[in-house]
């Protein structure tokens, strides 16, 4: 299975920006890949997601503040986050799994196998 590494969490005061990285051991010829956070309370939600094709979604909550790219040479997932507030403190998780996810499905972790361990994010205000 797919080994995944994130990092570039810190803390950093509200309306500041944070860029996480996600090294993954490899990519599949078809995958999707997800940050996720958990909240409390909840079970959380992705808050970005790819897939082989290039096709990105976010929640309208994150659009305009956050940008996943990757960098296949690389093997490596990115999370760029604009305007961060308070409410973005959390664990970020990356996930992935071997198929080409779309729409909705690319958002929920109920369809991820592989999980890193997370790299914590928080924004003072």
């Amino acid at each position: 299975p797919v080994q995944l590494v994130e990092s570039g969490g810190g803390s950093v005061q509200s309306g500041g920006s944070l860029r996480l990285s996600c090294a993954a051991s490899r990519f599949y010829a078809k995958y999707s890949i997800v940050w996720f956070r958990p909240a409390p309370g909840t079970e959380g939600a992705g808050v970005a997601a790819i897939n082989s094709d290039g096709s990105t979604i976010y929640p309208d909550s994150m659009k305009g503040r956050f940008t996943i790219s990757q960098d296949n040479a690389k093997n490596t997932l990115y999370l760029q986050m604009n305007s961060l507030n308070p409410d973005d403190t959390a664990m970020y998780y990356c996930a992935a799994h071997s198929v080409s996810w779309s729409g909705h499905y690319l958002l929920d972790r109920r369809y991820y196998s592989a999980w890193g361990q997370g790299t914590q994010v928080t924004v003072s205000s």
